[in-house]
């Protein structure tokens, strides 16, 4: 997996157009694109296909978290057009909803092109005080790693989490699941709405395996040069972890 690979770009933009327009701009840059809630919520299924037609595979990042059964029909339905490379269900959802998603990611017959099932674990929005506020028991680190055993357990080929929490989670669920974390902030970049943020090279140094990245790139005067420069943030952090 090179930095390519590992680099996914969030299209939080409102609508299709400016979508697309992204995805050909930063295409050689970029492996994966990002299709979040409220651009899928305006272009359904049939912006996921144009992503994947131009090149770039698509993480489907609805964070699901419903009844198992619904859960279940709605990953088939999103997964059944093809082109999506990971889609993403929330782990508060518990093992029988996580199970059920895994089940129909399977039964689709490879529509997720080699890809799966990612279990969000605990947003990067948040911070331990908003944590206590909704009811979770901190430390919120602990909370994150627990989520992301489960996952692993319940077959999700990854999991989301910050990278904060990227090197305690690659300790517990060993080298294979997959760690993604968003909430990257290269230095000097404003963290916006993230509690939980670090610089590209120390989320990979860390033990994440594939970086988030949407308006560090997004917002840059030279889009591709700023994916360029994560891009070899990754390459230094893989350079010296070798």
């Amino acid at each position: 997996m090179d930095s390519r690979d590992r680099l996914v770009f969030a299209l939080d933009v409102p609508d299709g157009h400016a979508a697309l327009r992204l995805v050909r701009l930063l295409a050689g840059e970029v492996g994966t694109f990002k299709v979040g809630l409220e651009l899928f919520c305006a272009e359904g299924p049939a912006l996921v296909r144009e992503v994947s037609e131009r090149g770039g595979a698509v993480f489907l990042d609805l964070k699901l978290h419903d009844i198992p059964a619904t859960v279940g029909r709605a990953v088939a339905r999103a997964l059944a057009g093809g082109g999506v490379r990971w889609l993403t269900v929330h782990t508060g959802g518990g093992r029988e909803m996580l199970s059920a998603a895994v089940r129909a990611a399977g039964a689709g017959g490879g529509a997720v092109g080699g890809g799966g099932i990612l279990g969000v674990t605990v947003l990067t929005s948040l911070n331990e005080a908003g944590a206590v506020e909704a009811g979770l028991s901190p430390p919120l680190g602990n909370l994150v790693v627990r989520r992301a055993a489960l996952a692993a357990d319940c077959g999700c080929v990854g999991v989301v989490a910050s990278p904060q929490e990227a090197g305690a989670i690659r300790r517990v669920v060993g080298p294979g699941p997959l760690i993604v974390t968003p909430g990257i902030r290269p230095p000097g970049a404003e963290a916006g709405d993230q509690q939980r943020t670090a610089p590209p090279g120390e989320a990979i140094a860390a033990g994440a395996d594939v970086v988030v990245v949407g308006r560090p790139i997004r917002d840059a005067v030279d889009p591709v040069a700023a994916a360029r420069a994560i891009r070899s943030a990754i390459d230094e952090a893989l350079g010296g972890a070798g």
